[in-house]
């Protein structure tokens, strides 16, 4: 009788643990809820938080996403481990990494970075892939003008592959993480947070399809707008509800499956996308920093002031600049400065994960980046000129 009740009582707890969310993590909602009180009210504080956190899933999270599940899904398929593959490729990740940076999108930098805490690549294939990425604002300038990005894209990764080679010929730091992938715990996947997972996912094909659209400035209706609107709302509360009670700390065991190991390193990097895009806002709605007038009043420095902006994590500041470019704002010399010295979200998990690397990269790609755009302003001052 009493070996019945003791599994009997072993089952209900085995039941309760497998319906339990997770653990939440106090600050993490602490977080969550000044975000909330900052989103609802009524002032010009809340609209600004409220365009913020849309900006941020439609803009960046759903793109993370996808490029996450496509390198994934394609790790599963294929049966190829990614970090595995820079081991193997020892003289070739380099470029490879450079190669996956200059992807649209952040997500192939993303892996790059995260693959260095596992050791598989030097600092030179991280210094590669965050030099030749453009972030989101790759999709923006493919978009709006083809003919640039054509060209701008492959210089990054050329650009990309000569700095990452010279940073490894004179690091000697050679810097180790602790953090190993096969060392990372399984996550505890409970049903509540297998449900939260699979939702989460369905939503961001819509959402993914609706921020493709709009990169092609397609002009929606009221009714569609607000559909997007209701959709991002969703998908960060989603999202940030996995943040908060997600015991990993920058990024998922390689044996989680593919869902639940987009879905957790996507609200990673979300979180930080979120605050940096409300430091932008609020910089610049309230604070009244413009950057238009700078760009237009500083002549030679434009180029160093794109760079400077580069240093921003995520790409919200990125795009802004690829704006200015599209409207004839600011010089070609200004964004392949921007391209170059810019980590987009890749800077978030290199800054969880060691910020002293993230300093170091970020250092080394900014010198290329001021070569190679005061090159262009002194000496190809009107090229590809909007």
């Amino acid at each position: 009788m009493m070996h019945m009740q003791t599994v009997i009582s072993s089952n209900n707890e085995n039941f309760k643990s497998n319906h339990k969310l997770g653990p939440f993590r106090t600050n993490r909602l602490f977080l969550i809820l000044i975000l909330l009180i900052l989103s609802i009210l009524p002032n010009n504080i809340g609209l600004y938080t409220r365009n913020a956190l849309e900006d941020a899933y439609i803009g960046v999270s759903v793109f993370v996403a996808v490029t996450l599940a496509f390198f994934y899904f394609a790790e599963k398929i294929s049966g190829i481990d990614i970090p595995t593959l820079f081991k193997k490729t020892k003289y070739a990740q380099v470029p490879l990494a450079s190669f996956m940076g200059a992807l649209p999108g952040c997500g192939g930098a993303v892996v790059v970075v995260a693959a260095y805490s596992s050791g598989s690549v030097s600092l030179g294939a991280v210094v590669a892939t965050l030099t030749a990425t453009m972030g989101d604002a790759a999709f923006l300038l493919i978009a709006k003008r083809p003919d640039v990005a054509i060209i701008l894209l492959p210089l990054s990764f050329t650009v990309g592959i000569i700095t990452g080679y010279i940073v490894d010929i004179f690091d000697k730091t050679k810097d180790e993480i602790s953090l190993k992938l096969t060392s990372i715990a399984l996550i505890n996947i409970t049903r509540k947070r297998r449900f939260l997972y699979q939702t989460y996912s369905i939503i961001v094909i819509p959402g993914f399809i609706f921020a493709t659209m709009g990169l092609f400035q397609y002009e929606f209706n009221e009714f569609t707008s607000k559909f997007i609107t209701n959709i991002s709302y969703l998908g960060i509360s989603i999202g940030m509800l996995i943040w908060a009670s997600s015991s990993i700390k920058a990024m998922t065991n390689p044996n989680e499956t593919t869902i639940s190991r987009v879905s957790e390193e996507t609200s990673f990097i979300t979180a930080w996308v979120i605050l940096a895009f409300l430091l932008f806002e609020y910089a610049t709605n309230i604070a009244g920093l413009d950057l238009q007038s700078w760009f237009n009043t500083i002549g030679i420095a434009v180029p160093i002031i794109a760079i400077l902006i580069g240093f921003i994590p995520g790409c919200g500041p990125q795009i802004l600049v690829t704006t200015f470019y599209i409207n004839g704002l600011i010089p070609f010399s200004a964004l392949i400065g921007n391209s170059i010295a810019n980590d987009g979200d890749a800077l978030f998990p290199a800054i969880a994960i060691n910020p002293k690397v993230a300093l170091i990269a970020t250092i080394y790609s900014s010198i290329p980046a001021i070569i190679v755009a005061y090159i262009f302003y002194f000496y190809a001052p009107n090229y590809l000129t909007p």
